[in-house]
């Protein structure tokens, strides 16, 4: 996926927070350690930057949701950010996304921290922010 297509689609699953531009998706995948996951429909965009993990963004096509491609991406995130050395993954979400803190928390993630009124709503309305992270498990020596 081209970062046009992945601020397209970024743009039909957001409205708060607001949606990335293409420019900021070119910075991103031009930067160190990036994961892009993608499947028809949707993405995943992290990083792993030394030992820490961050899940940047996920989104599915509205068209495509409620069939396990966001669990099948978090999932293969997870591995991936282990295969590359990671041991903690951290993500933010908005404490009213009730469906993404559902994923992330049946995934292993926890709520470790909160930004008070971090968001905005389109109307100005303040939505926290939580601060989620998961523990990666090392596979046992000589596997």
């Amino acid at each position: 996926m081209t970062a046009a297509d992945l601020a397209r689609l970024h743009a039909d699953c957001f409205r708060q927070p607001r949606p990335w531009t293409e420019g900021e998706f070119a910075a991103l995948l031009d930067g160190c350690g990036v994961i892009l996951l993608a499947e028809e429909g949707a993405f995943l965009l992290g990083r792993v930057v030394a030992d820490e993990t961050e899940l940047l963004t996920l989104a599915v096509s509205p068209a495509q949701r409620r069939r396990g491609i966001a669990t099948r991406l978090v999932s293969r995130f997870i591995a991936e950010a282990r295969a590359r050395g990671g041991v903690t993954i951290f993500l933010e979400v908005a404490a009213d996304n009730l469906p993404a803190i559902a994923l992330y928390s049946g995934q292993g993630f926890t709520e470790s921290g909160r930004r008070r009124g971090y968001y905005a709503t389109p109307e100005g309305n303040p939505v926290d922010a939580l601060v989620m992270s998961r523990l990666l498990s090392r596979p046992a020596q000589g596997s």
